[in-house]
């Protein structure tokens, strides 16, 4: 159910700003969509499963906060991340 190392790799070589960013905002709301993502199919199989539930809405609280941070900051980057992560249609 986590994120493989190469897949986390790849993640971070899409969205970081520079060779050695790995802790932007940017790189934590595609990690955190990432795992979300996963758990949202694990919840689908296993609806009885209240604490990975609970471990999903704070990932979504986090990356909610992590958002406003982005968007209140630097509007065009954070345009950029919900484009290319495809949120909020």
């Amino acid at each position: 159910m986590a994120i493989t190392r190469d897949r986390k790799w790849e993640i971070i070589q899409q969205f970081r700003r520079d060779d050695n960013d790995t802790g932007s905002p940017e790189v934590q709301i595609a990690l955190l969509t990432e795992r979300i993502n996963e758990l949202t199919e694990h919840l689908r199989q296993h609806k009885k499963d209240y604490a990975s539930r609970r471990g999903l809405l704070m990932m979504v609280s986090k990356r909610s906060s992590l958002l406003a941070y982005l968007r209140q900051k630097n509007r065009q980057r954070y345009l950029d991340v919900i484009g290319r992560l495809g949120l909020r249609k």
